[in-house]
């Protein structure tokens, strides 16, 4: 595809273009919205406040059922939203999702890529050390954090170059920015997504034009299924790990989900259509605080 380097090319999106006068800046309605991981505690919250906002949003995740309520709920809220089962590390599978999707609404306009998660043989416990780390643990942390982004951004990608327009997120991490303990292997593949983002922005927008914007976003700390019993005791409470945390952010607290959402939006709207390789943080505070 060849790349338009007429600076002024673009038309400039109007800033009152919604019906009723708000900033078609933000106006992200109609817009095909995938996210991989759609059915994590992070996914679901999007996905809603997405598909409330007038997106059309297609879950990619694992788990039918979960996937299949979080549609049902959606779709009682006002919103639109499918589900469909994927593997992020099967490329046929993801390009099969691709191709419903397509089929279904001819177009995808942002991809999220929410998949991810951590193994306990990639982790260092504080009773371990380094040469208890198990080498394929650590190899299938990788593979799902960072390769489960290259692959469904390779695909989707496709369709944004073919429209010569579109947005990807993808989830980096607090980890990506400091060498925390125990998460060894999730660090490192974080740590890859951030890069990762930066490279893709300039291929895109070299190759493609600048239609075509990465980006990221860093969440800190938020409980999910993953890191609940990591920062949470059974009653509440939280464990040694979870108060380090609470110390460590100044806003004092755990995020919400939906504190997520706006940044999201952002990301993926026209208001953001000069931002492309930047990791943005949504922290309280965490990877700004020193001591």
């Amino acid at each position: 595809m060849e790349k338009n380097t007429n600076s002024q090319s673009q038309t400039a999106p109007s800033l009152t273009g919604r019906a009723g006068g708000g900033s078609a800046l933000f106006n992200i309605q109609n817009q095909v919205v995938v996210i991989t991981g759609g059915t994590g505690v992070l996914g679901r919250a999007i996905a809603k406040y997405l598909a409330l906002e007038g997106a059309k949003v297609v879950i990619l995740g694992r788990k039918k059922e979960v996937g299949e309520a979080i549609v049902a709920d959606i779709v009682a809220a006002g919103g639109e939203a499918c589900f469909l089962v994927t593997n992020v590390l099967d490329q046929a599978a993801v390009q099969q999702n691709c191709d419903d999707i397509l089929a279904r609404y001819g177009r995808v306009d942002a991809l999220l890529n929410a998949a991810g998660g951590n193994m306990p043989g990639a982790t260092i416990a504080p009773a371990k050390t380094f040469f208890d780390l198990d080498p394929a643990q650590f190899q299938t942390v990788l593979d799902l954090n960072l390769t489960g982004t290259v692959i469904p951004t390779q695909v989707f990608l496709k369709p944004m170059v073919a429209q010569g327009k579109g947005a990807i997120v993808n989830f980096s991490s607090m980890a990506a920015f400091r060498p925390m303990t125990r998460v060894c292997g999730y660090a490192a593949a974080k740590a890859g997504i951030s890069n990762f983002t930066a490279y893709m922005a300039t291929e895109c927008a070299k190759k493609f034009g600048e239609g075509i914007r990465v980006n990221a976003i860093a969440p800190g700390f938020f409980i999910t299924e993953q890191n609940r019993s990591l920062l949470t005791n059974p009653d509440g409470s939280f464990t040694q790990r979870g108060q380090d945390v609470i110390r460590q952010t100044p806003f004092g607290r755990m995020g919400d989900p939906e504190e997520l959402c706006g940044t999201i939006h952002y990301l993926i709207s026209d208001a953001s259509r000069f931002v492309t390789g930047t990791v943005a943080v949504v922290d309280g505070g965490f990877n700004a605080f020193a001591m």
